[in-house]
């Protein structure tokens, strides 16, 4: 049987990918592993998905003065010697690593073994983690055009990121049924991630009047930001988040509303979602989200509006002008190269596990 130890970690963004690719390496026959930090978010999601699940001391490597930075080094030592432990134990065929601090020692350990290595990296440009493990790559596999001058020639793969199986797997009628809303009018979704986006959630609720002449609404406005003089709006329904319904409820709507998280918008492509991308403004970031907006713009697959652009008049006519529109943005998404993403990303580790 074929092995493979999956990591990474930090953020929702490293597991969900990982988790995408399961189903499809299960189907293979793989035996599959991961490695992450020990009490991380990733712990809790791949323990739930039933993948047997090992903790290693991680560290972060900042670029800034922190006093951590003195201690850090010792944890990633640490995890060093524990990946190193893990991988002469369970000697797997192939590593395959989605970034995060947790997995620079797993990558460092492979290439003490003489395991392949495959990374992805989600954003414009690679973070720090991943430059570290870059060199001990076989290949490299990223979301966007713009990326591949940033990586080894001949390592480099435009692969798109990995989607979960079930959510292609939504149902619109569930989608109506659960929000209760009616087949009658288009629907808009407004998706600003688990801990919403205040200025987003603002602004929508200001044209909301003028957007239920002619759309409905379903708003997914994070944890807290729930607006109780709206409950009962007709055509209109908030909810704080959505988990498993989530699937439903986009294939359910017409048009969505997002921030630019790579992951988040991936999905939307997967799913030929004619969209609208609000990226966090570069004063709250460190401007990914609009390097990936930006991108996904180019390609034809989005409707950029910038945070500090938005007023209640731009954001009705980018919502009324892209759905006006839907047909060509979906055009683009159909025929984007992005789109197989689990299927070219499982290829490289079949050719990587056969040596």
């Amino acid at each position: 049987m074929k092995k493979i130890i999956l990591t990474g970690g930090g953020t929702a963004g490293h597991v969900t990918p990982n988790l995408a690719l399961i189903p499809s390496l299960r189907e293979r026959g793989y035996e599959i592993r991961y490695i992450g930090s020990y009490q991380g978010i990733e712990k809790n999601l791949i323990e739930d998905a039933g993948i047997p699940y090992d903790g290693i001391s991680s560290g972060k490597l900042r670029r800034y003065f922190d006093l951590k930075n003195f201690t850090d080094p010792f944890r990633v030592l640490k995890g060093c010697g524990e990946a190193r432990k893990l991988l002469k134990q369970y000697k797997p065929d192939v590593v395959f690593s989605k970034g995060g601090f947790v997995a620079v020692p797993v990558v460092l350990a492979a290439r003490h073994y003489h395991i392949p290595v495959i990374i992805h990296e989600s954003d414009m440009t690679p973070g720090l983690a991943n430059k570290l493990c870059i060199p001990s790559a076989r290949k490299v596999c990223c979301n966007f055009p713009e990326t591949l001058p940033y990586l080894p020639q001949g390592k480099a793969v435009l692969t798109g990121s990995p989607i979960r199986k079930e959510l292609l797997e939504g149902d619109r009628l569930a989608g109506l049924n659960y929000t209760q809303l009616s087949a009658a009018k288009p629907i808009i979704m407004i998706i600003g991630g688990s801990l919403g986006a205040v200025a987003v959630n603002q602004a929508v609720r200001r044209i909301l009047p003028r957007l239920l002449t002619d759309f409905q609404v379903i708003h997914i406005c994070g944890k807290g930001h729930l607006d109780e003089t709206l409950e009962g709006t007709p055509g209109y329904v908030q909810f704080e988040y959505v988990d498993a319904p989530l699937k439903h409820l986009f294939a359910a709507a017409d048009l969505v509303i997002s921030r630019a998280g790579a992951n988040s918008i991936c999905e939307i492509l997967a799913l030929r979602k004619p969209n609208v991308l609000i990226p966090l403004s570069a004063a709250a970031s460190r401007g990914d989200q609009i390097l990936n907006a930006n991108s996904f713009e180019k390609q034809g697959f989005s409707t950029v509006l910038q945070e500090e652009s938005m007023t209640d008049d731009t954001l009705y006519t980018a919502i009324t002008d892209t759905y006006a529109r839907r047909e060509e943005f979906i055009h683009q998404m159909e025929h984007s190269p992005l789109n197989n993403a689990v299927k070219t990303i499982v290829g490289l580790i079949e050719e990587c596990a056969a040596g």
